[in-house]
């Protein structure tokens, strides 16, 4: 792990002042990270990728800051340890920021304090390197029931890095066609192995679920996604079947996959992922119970590498194609969304899953969880309809991250 300190010291300050003067704390730094010592000056030569952080080496660069304000990396972090009058020129610099609307932290204190801080803000600063330049394909258009579901294509971009690709649902329809039989085979009879039970469907309709996974991965291919969205209730009558088990198998190959085009779930599948290597399950909110502030989460799709086990069933709402119910272990976990067109609104909460539910009148794969915090927000505040659970408890590492992406929590 590289840090770059970019040094912001007073004319008057020598190089050889600022080894001594600050020996303590770079000696700490140094038994944890690789520490690059950069003159302001030489910022240019840094990149995005580099991690950087601002030192203030001494009291008298409150200018110098401001003059090179535009250079430097965000969030920006000062890094004053107090010597030379240091911590009194990070408050007055910090102050300027946040008097323009913007965020800063000034990393002050105890040493091993310091270094989880800059610990955690590396590991943002990864995974926000992880997102942007991403795609995502938007194929079809989103669902017309998600009307609060939707992102602004340029705000997006601007605020993430992230594109959203708009690919006709013809040219999935195209890619249907090129798909090789004998691979439609093969992983048909894997996935009739693998199964605990078929309860709806036969060889032939699992066959037209697994000719769609491996038409949209041409298209992730040709098109360079990250990850997708689907219309999945359009393309029903063309296809004569449904998306859910072809998304649960990108999932599983790396390559996040939502349903009913929804921009903002997929997204959070994203971010999601950039933070914990986890894939999400991307579900309804279908019962709530206020009084003993539990939810039931139901979808027709997962990935089968989040399931201990899976049953092979049909759609619920169409009773068509083939859906996944699967069957997940009881523990901790996430609740997490990103909402809002500029996607910079979000909620999470941890909580407990109890059981898995197997209710008549609901999407097949079904889980009961017990929240930490309430079950209200659902019911008066909601970001929208679906939400996405991450099995374990990342709440402050999501809380940490959005909140230093200037997003709103939603509560």
């Amino acid at each position: 792990m590289v840090v770059n300190l970019i040094t912001f010291a007073s004319p008057l300050t020598k190089q050889a002042s600022i080894l001594s003067s600050h020996e303590i704390l770079l000696s700490e730094l140094e038994k944890h990270f690789t520490v690059h010592l950069v003159d302001y000056k030489d910022i240019s030569r840094l990149s995005s990728k580099d991690f950087s952080i601002v030192f203030i080496v001494s009291g008298g660069v409150e200018k110098l800051v401001i003059q090179h304000f535009e250079e430097l990396p965000r969030p920006i972090l000062l890094l004053a340890d107090g010597m030379q009058n240091s911590l009194a020129s990070a408050l007055e610099i910090s102050a300027w920021i946040r008097n323009r609307g913007m965020k800063s932290e000034i990393l002050h204190g105890e040493l091993q304090t310091i270094v989880q801080r800059i610990r955690l803000h590396y590991e943002n600063f990864t995974a926000k390197n992880k997102i942007r330049g991403s795609r995502l394909g938007v194929i079809g258009s989103p669902s017309h029931w998600l009307v609060s579901s939707n992102a602004d294509y340029l705000l997006s971009k601007r605020r993430w890095g992230v594109e959203f690709i708009d690919i006709p649902l013809e040219r999935l329809y195209e890619c249907l066609n090129q798909v090789n039989d004998s691979e439609v085979k093969a992983i048909t009879d894997m996935l009739v192995t693998k199964a605990l039970a078929i309860r709806e469907g036969n060889q032939t309709e699992i066959q037209k679920a697994v000719r769609l996974y491996l038409a949209l991965k041409i298209i992730c291919r040709i098109e360079q996604l990250t990850g997708l969205t689907l219309s999945c209730f359009r393309m029903i009558d063309e296809t004569e079947t449904t998306g859910c088990l072809a998304l649960a198998m990108l999932n599983d190959d790396g390559i996040i996959a939502g349903c009913e085009g929804d921009l903002q779930s997929v997204f959070t599948l994203l971010i999601a992922k950039a933070l914990t290597g986890q894939d999400g399950f991307m579900a309804n909110p279908s019962m709530i119970n206020a009084q003993s502030n539990e939810l039931v989460l139901a979808h027709c799709s997962i990935g089968l590498n989040q399931t201990e086990q899976f049953i092979i069933r049909n759609h619920f709402e169409t009773e068509k194609g083939i859906a996944i119910q699967g069957i997940l272990p009881a523990g901790e976990v996430t609740i997490f969304r990103c909402g809002g067109e500029a996607l910079d609104e979000y909620y999470v909460s941890t909580g407990m899953l109890l059981e898995n539910t197997n209710f008549l009148n609901l999407c097949r794969t079904q889980i009961r969880i017990k929240l930490e915090t309430s079950v209200q927000y659902f019911l008066k505040n909601p970001l929208g309809n679906h939400h996405i659970m991450l099995r374990g408890d990342y709440a402050k590492l999501i809380n940490n991250f959005m909140q230093n992406n200037t997003c709103k929590k939603v509560d």
